[in-house]
């Protein structure tokens, strides 16, 4: 009996040791989605007021582990019976980062909805605010859900050979670890400002001032790679996952630069597209 226990021990830390490696693997394709993911969802989780923003973040992260719930079981179950379907739901997924990415392009270049929005701000009432921050809080969660879904395919296509015990334990860690690692810099990036408040009370006031000025500066920068983000995530998985895209690829430019311009081009299609429809339902 000993040696049966000895056996089984033998054997959980074998598993454990595999999930260990396969994890590292997993997370080391997911990098540059997880540093998109980060970048969007900081653009996503700021704007609030500051007695808001940790409560709001905090919604929002339950909101991308609800996300996480409902799409491993649906990605495990897919790639074992369906995998083509893995990819039509990528493809639709890039869709939307392309027109959310192109949306953002036509505010900042048009600023119309960015000035109602900031009059609706200004004449906004308690319970008026709040239904504001519901809309953002379903807006980040929304995109959160789209960019959950590339990770987790992602993680699970990277370890796609090992044992199905291992792929479910290391797409679950990358999926919990994606969420509560991007979430928690998120939190960081928000509270910048409070930290050099911080600091100049306690008299460094230099360290205090430079964070207190570094705040904006980087939350404006979050916002451009956040929208650049979205064309890039949503362009690539256009170009390698349908084949049309291939041959219109411009020769001797680096493949992120047609990506991008893929992006680009799909998201004002898919823009004017729903432009369209709204227009007609009107």
């Amino acid at each position: 009996m000993a040696t049966g226990i000895f056996l089984l021990l033998d054997d959980i830390a074998m598993l454990a040791d595999d999930v260990a490696v396969a994890s590292k693997v997993a997370t080391q394709k997911t990098a540059a989605i997880l540093g998109d993911d980060l970048a969007v969802n900081a653009q996503k989780a700021t704007g609030f007021d500051q007695s808001r923003e940790l409560a709001i973040i905090w919604a929002i992260t339950k909101g991308s582990l609800k996300n996480k719930a409902i799409i491993l079981p649906i990605a495990f179950i897919l790639t074992a019976l369906a995998p083509s379907l893995i990819t039509l739901i990528l493809i639709l997924g890039a869709l939307f980062l392309l027109y959310e990415g192109v949306e953002k392009i036509e505010e900042y270049l048009f600023h119309k909805k960015h000035e109602e929005k900031n009059e609706e701000l200004l004449n906004s009432t308690k319970d008026t605010i709040l239904e504001i921050e519901e809309q953002k809080i379903k807006s980040a969660i929304l995109t959160d859900f789209i960019l959950s879904i590339e990770i987790v395919v992602i993680a699970l296509s990277s370890v796609a050979t090992q044992p199905f015990t291992v792929q479910v334990s290391s797409t679950v860690i990358v999926a919990l670890a994606a969420t509560f690692g991007v979430y928690g810099f998120v939190a960081m990036i928000v509270r910048m400002d409070n930290v050099g408040f911080y600091l100049i009370e306690k008299g460094h006031e230099k360290s205090g001032d430079f964070l207190i000025d570094a705040m904006p500066k980087l939350i404006k920068t979050l916002a451009f790679v956040g929208t650049i983000a979205m064309m890039l995530v949503g362009g690539g998985i256009l170009a390698h996952k349908v084949e049309f895209f291939h041959h219109y690829f411009i020769e001797d430019v680096p493949a992120v630069v047609n990506e991008l311009l893929i992006g680009l081009i799909i998201g004002v299609i898919v823009l004017s597209v729903v432009k369209i429809f709204k227009a007609i339902k009107r």
